[in-house]
């Protein structure tokens, strides 16, 4: 391998690194200087850039190959790939693309998940929008797999888009002098926070906890799992049963209110329909008051300490965290509204340190520090999509299986188009999506699937056409975002594999052969672009007083941190809390809608218009549960970006005989047989998958726990329910919305049951290349 020197700067969306090689060429990775936490996530990198699992040229399904859109779609994943030239391959993909377009632009579904890269201009997600719209248009999809519920709901709650919502947070120095107590539902996990979207200069997590400790905050973690916050924060840990956050937040309420503990003057003047949601805590209408005891019976936690609970929480200014995961679960809605709802009844929301946090332990969104950058750093136009059809993100397989179906989002009556190529650069469905199986059914409807990936996926072995893309180590480019405070220059470290080609150019080929390559490069290369958008930077910087380097002096320089360049941020809840008339929220109201009339008029019954619990198909308090008695939690790796460097260092070095760990509590692992290191199959009516075996007391019992991310890795790709056995949850989790409202995924409402596995455990193969042909 080629020596590279000297040290070459970059950007990831787990933090900095400078790439080198020894004396032999082997890759180093070493993190910024700076960095005083840096994620180990990075030392992947070095393992992972040419190996098996790279594909080195444009590769057809064999059955595609020979008889084009009239090939048996039940073959994905079964037969050879064809090696091809790139001309043929951008023939092939054109070619496919009219005959979609015959049927109309909207039978073309462009699908990306914007994790690819965190360059600015080298963005999988911007390329392909940027490609469907030149080409004419595509079927969209809206909100993400990480927060669908929270994305839709606040804008209706609060006024503010869900990630400025998750900024609204006081400074760790503001914490630490005026917040007195902190309670997380759903934990607030430092390694959510090594990795942040469009990258991070730095990392401060451990910083942030640390001073919240010092400053002798009372924690109390509300979750089935003790450790998903940090361990030097003593918290005290409350054992829910999973998904029933709703209910303690009702069961809190309750004692708020009957004990008169409610801030009333808070809510007569910043909120509107509060009213409306005591009398349904207080069961006037429905006879059942929410009260310690009924929340108890849903949650299983002491009435007595829930009630001791609100009191603390009323007693002195209290900060509420809400993570991520507890919205992607049944009525996920519903969490975060009552959040916001209890912390509007203790008063505390827009104080230093009070108030509620929507995120907690997301990226960098709990440690911006106020420090928010005040100008937008440059991307990729991405023009306007003429198709105006679209899907809620997580709805993909409903939408493949139901040509022509209507359903509801956001108060919308829609329709699912007849999906005939489908177009996916950027992301893994056969990860992020639920239920894989089903999946991998609705998968073989469409006539074409052309995805561009830099290794063999699952999602590259059950397409047609598999384009071959550079990693973000092979370009240059550059970093930054409305999520961070640094940009990085993002220097190529190594030439492209193979014949692999960034998206940009294989893009810009395909383009060419349907006529439009003029329009969609606007004559530029990719370094031009590079520079270009680093340019729209500068000027958007100027415009507020910030003068950054020529792109030159950037380039070969070090990261820049912007945080002395600005000022510190005042926040809207802040602003709306000094003078609400002068400074009124987004909303209908104006203040914040603890009863939204808007939702009410949509009339849906699985999201009325305030705050409210609805009892589940899937968790331990439902009948379900007498046949599958474990509540499945999947929640993020700390070894790897959802399943990006799987097959990396970091992520190998956890594994348990090669499959993904599983932990569970001492005594169910008792009850079940197991101990540390076995080998379980976990499995309900949707599927099955192999894991292997940590036992912990970090969970309470009846509860599982696996990171999402492992690689899908079939036993027998001709069954339909085959054994996945590398240890994937989607295999088991269920894909239904979290409601008629956002239609978001639901991964953590998931009942399972779990088995000692006994038989020969069979080898992985899914970080081994599938069946290739060379034409001669």
């Amino acid at each position: 391998m080629t020596r590279i020197t000297p040290k070459r700067l970059t950007a990831t969306h787990w933090g900095n690194y400078f790439i080198h090689s020894d004396e032999n060429g082997a890759i180093i990775v070493d993190p910024v200087p700076n960095d005083s936490e840096p994620s180990p996530i990075g030392q992947s990198l070095a393992s992972t850039q040419d190996s098996n699992c790279r594909i080195s040229q444009p590769m057809v399904r064999k059955g595609y190959y020979e008889n084009r859109r009239a090939s048996d779609t039940q073959q994905r994943g079964k037969e050879p790939f064809i090696a091809v030239s790139w001309d043929e391959a951008h023939e092939l993909v054109a070619e496919a693309i009219q005959a979609a377009q015959a049927k109309g632009n909207n039978s073309i579904y462009g699908g990306s998940y914007g994790w690819a890269s965190a360059g600015r201009f080298h963005h999988a997600q911007s390329q392909v929008h940027r490609f469907l719209r030149c080409c004419g248009g595509y079927t969209d999809s809206v909100d993400t797999y990480s927060y669908a519920a929270a994305e839709v709901l606040i804008p209706h709650i609060l006024g503010l888009n869900a990630f400025q919502a998750g900024m609204e947070v006081s400074t760790t120095e503001e914490v630490a002098a005026h917040c007195k107590r902190i309670v997380y539902f759903g934990g607030a996990a430092t390694r959510n926070m090594q990795v942040n979207p469009g990258g991070t200069g730095q990392h401060d997590a451990r910083s942030h906890f640390n001073a919240i400790a010092e400053a002798g905050i009372d924690v109390v973690n509300v979750s089935p799992m003790r450790d998903d916050v940090a361990g030097n924060l003593n918290a005290r840990w409350i054992q829910c049963r999973p998904n029933s956050d709703v209910a303690i937040m009702l069961g809190l309420t309750h004692t708020l209110i009957q004990e008169g503990l409610v801030d009333k003057a808070f809510v007569d003047k910043y909120c509107v329909g509060f009213d409306v949601f005591s009398d349904y805590v207080m069961g006037i209408g429905d006879g059942q008051p929410k009260d310690a005891e009924w929340a108890q019976s849903k949650s299983e936690i002491d009435a007595e300490e829930i009630r001791k609970l609100a009191r603390l929480m009323a007693a002195e200014r209290c900060m509420i965290g809400l993570s991520f995961s507890v919205q992607r679960a049944e009525h996920g809605e519903q969490t975060y509204w009552a959040g916001i709802a209890l912390a509007s009844a203790l008063g505390y929301i827009g104080l230093l340190g009070g108030g509620v946090v929507m995120g907690a332990g997301v990226g960098k969104m709990s440690t911006m520090q106020r420090r928010i950058i005040p100008f937008s750093v440059g991307s990729l136009p991405q023009g306007k999509n003429a198709v105006s059809d679209y899907i809620p993100l997580a709805r993909v397989t409903d939408m493949l299986e139901n040509p022509g179906g209507a359903f509801t989002y956001n108060g919308q009556h829609l329709i699912y188009p007849d999906i005939d190529l489908i177009y996916w650069v950027g992301g893994n469905p056969f990860h992020h999506h639920q239920d894989i199986n089903r999946l991998r059914k609705a998968w073989t409807c469409p006539k074409t699937i052309v995805t561009h990936e830099i290794n063999w996926t699952t999602t590259a072995r059950l397409a047609d056409i598999v384009l071959p893309s550079t990693s973000h180590l092979e370009r240059e480019d550059f970093a930054g975002g409305s999520l961070d405070n640094w940009l990085t220059p993002m220097r190529q470290s190594l030439k492209p594999y193979l014949d692999a080609r960034n998206d940009y150019d294989i893009f810009s080929g395909i383009a060419e052969k349907l006529g439009f390559k003029d329009q969609f490069t606007e004559g530029r290369d990719a370094a031009q672009w590079v520079k270009h958008l680093y340019g729209v930077t500068q000027q958007n910087a100027k415009a507020v007083g910030i003068t950054l380097p020529s792109y030159e002096e950037f380039n070969d320089g070090p990261p820049i941190d912007l945080r002395p360049m600005f000022s510190d941020s005042k926040q809207t809840l802040e602003r709306f809390r000094e003078d609400p008339v002068g400074n009124p929220l987004n909303t209908p109201s104006g203040k914040i809608e603890i009863f939204s009339e808007t939702i009410a008029g949509f009339g849906y019954d699985d999201c009325v218009g305030h705050p409210a619990w609805y009892e589940k198909v899937e968790y331990l308090g439902s009948p379900l549960a007498k046949t599958f008695p474990y509540h499945l939690l999947s929640n993020q790796p700390a070894t790897r970006l959802h399943s990006q460097l799987d097959h990396g260092i970091t992520s190998q070095l956890s594994k348990i005989q090669d499959r993904e760990p599983i932990r569970l509590n001492p005594d169910d692992a008792m009850e079940i047989g197991v101990t540390d290191g076995d080998i379980v199959r976990v499995f309900n009516n949707r599927g099955s998958f192999l894991a292997g075996v940590i036992v912990s007391d970090a969970l309470r019992r009846n509860v599982l726990q696996i990171a999402t991310g492992a690689w899908y890795d079939m036993l027998d790709v001709h069954d339909p329910m085959s054994l996945e056995i590398h240890g994937n949850p989607n295999a088991v989790t269920n894909d239904v919305g979290t409601s008629s409202l956002a239609q978001g995924p639901s991964a953590n409402s998931c009942l399972v049951d779990i088995e000692k596995f006994t038989g020969e455990l069979p080898p992985l193969t899914v970080f081994t290349p599938p069946e290739i042909l060379y034409k001669q």
